[in-house]
């Protein structure tokens, strides 16, 4: 059985911020139009110093997908509604999900401080919580057209389009139904409904300096293994002993 993991080599990394639209796209998560962003994949940037002395730094976060993940231990429902696949991806179960929030409060990356000094004092959170019924992307639920009888309004689109994948809205009349409901947590899955069927994470696919790498680090043949092998990789807190499936490279250089 595969044990998958993503490879992030930060030298490469130009952050453009493809991987998070990309991942936004793919997924369907909730914009800051209205309220708090969702975004499963992120970035954190910081700038640092006066010119022309200026430090500029980024990192690209998600879901570590721990080996040892004390969100799945912290889930206190039977079966669990966080869990580990075969494939060592760390996954939600919707129908399961009772909104306790106790995944969130167990994870040690959601709203943690990164110990690099570069980027101290910035926080992400890995989990998100949908408080409201539609914590999707409200555009495409949006009737409103920009010329009547000339465009289309997003929720004509969104019907237009018909992608029915497991976390993005299945269409029902006129309406677009978000999939995801509220008093839900949500995260990054690796794209599960993608590298299950043998595809790459969006966020790996799409991003044009081949900064991520995806695959099953169990397969010496892979790229990723090969990577890991001839590199030196970090984890993030990797003290807590939670055992990241999520490795860095190198570091980030705004001149590299």
């Amino acid at each position: 059985m595969a044990r998958f993991g993503m490879v992030i080599n930060l030298q490469k990394c130009v952050g453009c911020g493809c991987c998070t639209v990309a991942c936004k796209a793919e997924n369907n998560t909730r914009t800051r139009a209205g309220g708090q962003s969702h975004n499963w994949a992120d970035l954190l940037i910081k700038t640092e110093g006066t010119f022309p002395k200026v430090m500029h730094t980024v990192m690209p976060v998600l879901c570590n997908h721990c080996s040892d993940a004390p969100c799945v231990a912290a889930c206190p429902v039977t079966p669990k509604a966080v869990f580990k696949t075969p494939e060592g991806i760390t996954m939600n179960d919707n129908e399961l999900c009772i909104g306790c929030r106790l995944c969130q409060q167990a994870c040690p990356y959601s709203n943690f401080e990164l110990g690099d000094e570069s980027l101290a004092g910035e926080t992400y959170s890995v989990i998100s919580f949908n408080a409201f019924e539609r914590d999707t992307q409200p555009q495409w639920t949006d009737k409103t057209v920009m010329i009547q009888g000339v465009t289309s309004s997003g929720a004509e689109t969104a019907k237009a389009a018909g992608a029915a994948i497991p976390a993005l809205n299945r269409y029902a009349s006129e309406e677009v139904k978000p999939i995801r409901k509220a008093g839900v947590v949500e995260k990054c899955n690796f794209c599960y409904h993608r590298t299950s069927n043998g595809m790459q994470p969006a966020c790996v696919e799409i991003c044009p300096s081949r900064a991520r790498i995806f695959g099953d680090q169990d397969d010496p043949n892979s790229e990723i293994a090969k990577v890991l092998k001839a590199e030196k990789s970090f984890r993030l807190q990797e003290d807590k002993g939670t055992r990241p499936n999520v490795h860095y490279i190198r570091k980030y250089s705004a001149r590299a």
